[in-house]
């Protein structure tokens, strides 16, 4: 597996975060087949035209689409077409969850941090959620993977009475703590850039080789990222590469006071 290094991630080694912080959609989860899939259907329903994975990461590259039903409306509406955003929301939903007996894709969907690394990386430090999922998928994805008691946090997009990129959700995770002691993964723009606000040290998550890392890695940078990592399973590793914990901070200052 390649490392994951930046400019950024080769800076000197800072405190052991205290509070982690996940996006889910690309960070915890990979929704190519079922969110992006999903959003390739809908705009084929309403348009006939089959737009590609590529196009997405374009859209996505832009601040405000973080949520799909607000790319599925203005990529339909892009196109020339005048369907409502309730026409076109209710259209994503059902082709989601599924309708008529036909199985919907959000049952598509894999999770990519194995059990193991999640609870080793829960005795480090809090873990949180915040996502612009609504929470019904949420509670789909956690029910099925059985890891949310792992998450001591969880804040949806239900939660906040402003979305990404807005920081209110990193804020009420960190309920008036330190925004130095928390790292927050996210893989799109809204991530990096609520991070930004709150103040919080950010990390990217982007797949070595993918469209999303060609067209999101060079951004998330430029909005400070201190990494991106190709993989959420690669956050292990870069903690112990590029952070000092507590108990090693500890001994340092004791062996400086003899």
């Amino acid at each position: 597996m390649p490392p994951a290094d930046t400019p950024h991630s080769r800076r000197a080694k800072r405190p052991a975060p205290k509070i982690i912080i996940f996006d889910v959609d690309g960070v915890l989860v990979d929704v190519r087949e079922s969110f992006h899939r999903t959003l390739i259907e809908t705009v084929l329903h309403f348009t006939g035209k089959r737009v590609s994975p590529a196009e997405i990461h374009q859209w996505k590259n832009r601040s405000g689409f973080n949520d799909d039903w607000t790319l599925s409306h203005a990529w339909v509406q892009s196109l020339g077409f005048k369907n409502s955003y309730d026409e076109v929301k209710s259209k994503f939903v059902e082709i989601y969850w599924g309708a008529g007996g036909k199985p919907g894709n959000a049952r598509r969907e894999r999770w990519l941090l194995p059990e193991a690394e999640l609870r080793r990386l829960a005795k480090l430090a809090e873990l949180g959620l915040f996502t612009g999922r609504v929470r019904r998928e949420l509670d789909f994805t956690l029910a099925r993977v059985r890891l949310r008691d792992a998450f001591r946090h969880i804040v949806t997009v239900e939660d906040v009475s402003r979305p990404k990129p807005d920081p209110e959700g990193l804020l009420a995770i960190l309920n008036g703590r330190d925004p130095a002691t928390a790292v927050y993964l996210g893989d799109n723009i809204d991530d990096a850039r609520a991070a930004q606000a709150a103040g919080v040290p950010f990390l990217g998550v982007l797949p070595y080789r993918s469209q999303a890392r060609a067209h999101r890695a060079k951004s998330l940078s430029d909005l400070g990222a201190l990494s991106i990592l190709g993989s959420v399973r690669q956050l292990g590793p870069w903690l112990r590469t590029n952070t000092i914990s507590a108990q090693t901070n500890s001994s340092r200052v004791s062996k400086q006071r003899r």
